[in-house]
């Protein structure tokens, strides 16, 4: 089984409403609003270490508009900049010294009033900067992951908006996640209300079948950046790369399928419910997709340096 890399996350300074503070005293009141209610969004952001000796972080201006998109779709003014948050992610990156990592921007509301409604609650912001290998294991990124069809349906998308990362809505993540490791699977692949393939329970699902690659169309997934990237990357690789309706026939028949995300990166799946997914390794359009991600984000490919944000 694919090991999950994240546990015991540890550093030294946490960037908390405008100032860093020492790792361990990042500390916030037991009635914080979003604590109990869950309401807050949050980003999944990389920093990688270039071939050039010079690190970068991936699609940073993408990755802080969607906070602040998720923010105004819940309703919640962001007490800093766009500029801010960005300049703060990076400079957690160099107190931490972290030439890798993983950065975690949390908006939350703080204590105050209680019940559904926040009241005047203040808006915090928090930027967390770690450590962190590969989501799904080293194994996983080069073998494939074992998948399940999850019982838990993924939010209908007038539930919740589907373009918000908003900090609740992962329950629905959790559950599914928890029901797919208790069963011996790695991952849980996650239908729709009307039992179309919607996504995995962090990361954004595609399928290749005779050489043509399709992805779940937009209305019931997050609008992914590793996913828009992989899809132009495609593209101009020359392959066709289709949105679109999928069904659970569509996995059991793909020739690969693979997963897409910020955490995950681009993972393959092997096997979906028993069904061995082509010849039950990582396919060839998988492995090209990739190699081709670890060079952008690597320096290697200089063609996308546009994504690349240098410390």
């Amino acid at each position: 089984m694919a090991q999950n890399t994240a546990q015991g996350v540890n550093g030294e300074e946490i960037w908390l409403d405008g100032k860093f503070v020492k790792w361990s005293d990042a500390n916030i009141h037991i009635l914080t609003h979003t604590l109990h209610y869950g309401l807050g969004v949050f980003e999944g952001i990389r920093c990688y270490a270039g071939e050039d000796g010079r690190s970068s972080v991936f699609r940073l201006p993408e990755h802080v508009r969607r906070l602040f998109d998720s923010a105004k779709i819940n309703l919640m003014e962001i007490p800093f900049t766009p500029d801010e948050i960005e300049a703060a992610i990076l400079e957690s990156l160099r107190r931490n010294h972290l030439s890798e990592g993983y950065i975690r921007p949390l908006v939350f509301i703080g204590d105050g009033a209680m019940g559904l409604h926040p009241g005047d609650n203040a808006i915090r912001v928090s930027v967390i900067a770690w450590e962190w290998g590969k989501y799904l294991g080293d194994e996983g990124v080069i073998n494939g992951i074992r998948a399940k069809i999850s019982t838990f349906a993924r939010h209908h998308v007038n539930a919740k908006m589907t373009n918000g990362k908003t900090c609740g809505d992962y329950v629905n993540s959790i559950l599914a996640k928890r029901e797919a490791l208790l069963d011996g699977y790695d991952e849980a692949v996650m239908l729709d209300t009307q039992g179309l393939v919607s996504e995995c329970t962090g990361e954004n699902i595609f399928v290749v079948r005779d050489g043509k690659i399709r992805t779940p169309s937009l209305y019931s997934v997050l609008d992914g950046i590793t996913r828009a990237s992989m899809i132009e990357v495609a593209r101009d690789l020359g392959f066709g790369v289709e949105e679109t309706q999928l069904t659970r026939d569509d996995l059991y028949l793909a020739d690969e399928i693979f997963l897409t995300g910020t955490a995950a990166e681009v993972t393959p799946i092997r096997e979906v419910d028993h069904r061995t997914i082509g010849n039950g390794k990582r396919g060839p359009i998988t492995e090209n997709l990739q190699t081709a991600f670890f060079d952008i984000v690597s320096g290697k490919n200089a063609n996308y340096d546009r994504w690349r944000t240098f410390l």
